[in-house]
């Protein structure tokens, strides 16, 4: 099957189908997003994959290292995040399913926990202390 027919072949497929999809292609735990969304992700994997390409972390970091400015640790599974702000101590949890935890419910990121915490938006990896400024 070509790349063009495996992509195509997306669009007949229902959301739990597609997270099954991703769970064998990836093999990591499936992102929460909608289904159109799922179904690009998807997409770009089956080709990155079959053509070459890096995923979307990786490009991220490359572009981060080459303006120099600053570094960004990415939250793994087993983490605990701590911070302090105006007087109460907050801690993120990431499971060992990488899923974000904070206040009892489950976030997608870390910059949805910056926001719920601050009423601001902010780089979560900045919040939490995991972006740091490179010494020139």
């Amino acid at each position: 099957m070509t790349v063009t027919d495996e992509v195509a072949a997306l669009d007949a497929l229902a959301l739990g189908d597609l997270r099954v999809r991703w769970t064998r292609l990836v093999g990591t735990p499936v992102p929460k997003v909608g289904t159109n969304m799922l179904r690009l992700a998807l997409a770009w994997e089956i080709q990155a994959r079959r053509e070459g390409g890096l995923t979307r972390a990786t490009t991220q970091a490359l572009e981060q290292l080459a303006r120099g400015r600053t570094r960004t640790a990415c939250p793994r599974a087993g983490m605990r995040l701590v911070r302090e702000w105006q007087g109460q101590v907050h801690v993120v949890e990431v499971g060992e399913d990488e899923v974000i935890r904070w206040d009892g419910r489950e976030w997608r990121s870390l910059s949805e926990v910056a926001r719920a915490i601050t009423g601001t938006r902010w780089s979560g990896p900045a919040f939490f202390g995991l972006k740091k400024v490179v010494a020139a």
